[in-house]
């Protein structure tokens, strides 16, 4: 049988060996230089505010007061549309309804994070900077809007993905028209969620000056510098402004135009049933009104809504509101 001196092939194996290493070390050394290459890449197009893939970060900030029966449907509506944490400042009465008794669960995991803003009058401008300046820093994008209105975007899923699209590459601040949905003829509030009770569409809100399709909410861009909200409505009309389409626009009040209600709007259910407006609107304090202009606010929700007998009737019984004009309307 054959024998092989397997020493005599050690030199060999050794410089096989030695070349193989070689070959890893060299392959290592150019896999370090090509990942500090792509890092100094990234670092240099992060400096020219060039979007590296990136994916916006969104929060909401809403200020709330006795808005127990509603704040869950709206909460899962935003969290469903994917956007990363909402700030409710808690504006209830000190012994009034608690946050906690509804949405403990959105809290406890984080989504939702309660500041305490009970007892402070007139409170939307100032939490709302207060939520800017605070969380400015973390998000690309902060939303304001209010527990009645709800977003909808016919082409996203997503609200993250909506405002990272390029078309806003350029603008601090996006505005979305309402649409005013009616109380569908509803006299008193009924166990069930908002977007189910009402969903008529108030009458001229196609295309015509009703006011309704008209008013607007916005959303502004993360890290602008002394930045300072002094509208509920506009944030600031100083800033980059665009509509849904990223088109640019100056906006110099509430009211704007060119909004296609196919594509983006907020729904706004101002009204709800008669029961609900005269709790929510006429019997709590409202923000964007002072003293006693609860005849405004009727204006407004018959300029809305079918005039009837039974709502009238309803509202003079709960407040004591003389409503005569309005019942000649009813006999016309």
């Amino acid at each position: 049988m054959l024998e092989y001196d397997f020493n005599k092939y050690e030199p060999l194996n050794k410089k096989i060996r030695k070349k193989q290493i070689s070959k890893n070390e060299d392959f290592r050394d150019k896999f370090l230089i090509i990942c500090l290459l792509i890092f100094i890449l990234i670092l240099s197009l992060k400096g020219k505010n060039i979007k590296v893939f990136k994916t916006s970060k969104v929060c909401l900030c809403a200020v709330a007061k006795e808005e127990n029966k509603y704040i869950r449907e709206f909460i899962e509506h935003y969290k469903n549309y994917d956007i990363d944490k909402i700030y409710l400042y808690d504006n209830n009465d000190k012994n009034g309804e608690k946050f906690e008794d509804v949405i403990d669960d959105y809290i406890k995991n984080g989504f939702v994070e309660l500041i305490d803003y009970k007892g402070i009058k007139n409170p939307q401008i100032s939490s709302y900077n207060d939520c800017y300046k605070r969380y400015n820093k973390l998000y690309d994008w902060l939303i304001f809007f209010d527990i009645d209105e709800f977003i909808y975007l016919k082409e996203f899923t997503s609200f993250k993905s909506f405002l990272n699209d390029k078309r806003f590459d350029k603008c601090n601040r996006v505005q979305f028209n309402w649409i005013f949905f009616t109380d569908n003829n509803l006299l008193y509030y009924e166990d069930k969620p908002v977007r189910e009770r009402f969903t008529e569409r108030e009458p001229k809100a196609k295309g015509k000056k009703s006011g309704g399709e008209q008013g607007i909410k916005s959303v502004i861009r993360g890290n602008i510098n002394n930045f300072e909200i002094t509208s509920a409505h506009i944030l600031n009309r100083h800033t980059r402004s665009c509509n849904g389409f990223g088109k640019r626009k100056k906006v110099k009040s509430v009211i704007t135009t060119e909004s296609d209600f196919d594509f983006y709007y907020i729904e706004h259910y101002y009204c709800k049933s008669t029961e609900e407006f005269i709790n929510n609107k006429l019997k709590k304090s409202d923000v964007f009104f002072k003293e006693d202009v609860n005849m405004v606010k009727i204006k407004v929700y018959f300029g809305y809504n079918k005039i009837t007998k039974e709502k009238i009737d309803l509202i003079e019984k709960e407040t004591k509101y003389n409503l005569s004009m309005y019942r000649n309307e009813v006999k016309r």
